[in-house]
């Protein structure tokens, strides 16, 4: 499945949530320096959506807030995660 979602490092929590626009967002608290927001990134997801790191993978926006990743999980999972999220509509 490919998600597009806009990071936000350096948060105090770590939080996946819709914003006001419908945008997928994930607050991390890794910082954006030397790849480290990024390999958190993936280890959150994962941890999220019950799969390993090797199933979550950043397509492109490495250097860019808005990111496209591709989780190989149950699609029906990775939905029923989704709509569960605060702030979906």
């Amino acid at each position: 499945m490919v998600l597009h979602i806009k990071v936000k490092p350096g948060s105090k929590v770590d939080k996946l949530l819709y914003d006001a626009s419908g945008q997928l967002n994930v607050k991390i608290k890794a910082p954006s320096q030397d790849g480290k927001a990024n390999a958190y990134l993936v280890e959150y997801l994962a941890r999220q959506f019950g799969v390993a790191k090797s199933a979550v993978e950043i397509v492109s926006g490495f250097t860019n807030p808005h990111k496209k990743l591709t989780i190989n999980a149950d699609e029906d999972i990775v939905r029923k995660i989704l709509v569960n999220l605060e702030g979906c509509r």
